[in-house]
């Protein structure tokens, strides 16, 4: 099963997206990460939007792939003599996760909202691996996921 999610963040801004479950016995994975400016003709844009595994303290545009809680980044930079964008990048990490995750942006040219949309892939996980899934997700903890 698939579910999608989406939103438009400000500037500095946060979303938290629901996945924990009472048991924990789904996990998801994401398979689609796309950005795209409120308005794409505007002027002078570079944002940034990253999906973690928690809730984050400092919204920034450093992209740090050793952060264990660093799910997935996309980057939308144009130009001000630019129709189109530049620079679009998506990179995410194939893990299960079966708590919530939580979506930022900065625009480090200027304020502007940016559109996100989320596609992920539902798992069901035995006791074993929603034990697993959970506690790893809650600690930040990064090894190699057996049940990928």
């Amino acid at each position: 099963m698939i579910k999608t999610f989406r939103g438009i963040l400000a500037d500095g801004g946060q979303d938290r997206i629901s996945l924990k479950t009472r048991k924990g016995k789904v996990g998801y994975r994401i398979i689609k990460f796309q950005i795209i400016q409120v308005e794409p003709g505007q002027q002078a844009v570079e944002s940034t939007v990253k999906i973690y595994k928690q809730k984050q303290s400092t919204i920034d545009n450093t992209v740090n792939f050793t952060d264990p809680n660093l799910l997935a980044c996309a980057i939308w930079q144009k130009s001000d003599n630019s129709a189109y964008a530049l620079t679009e990048a998506v990179i995410f990490d194939g893990q299960i996760v079966n708590q919530d995750i939580y979506v930022t942006h900065e625009e480090s040219d200027n304020s502007y909202p940016c559109n996100y949309y989320i596609e992920m892939e539902a798992i069901h996980l035995d006791d074993k691996s929603a034990e697993y899934t959970t506690i790893k997700d809650l600690r930040g903890y990064t090894q190699m996921n057996p049940w990928r």
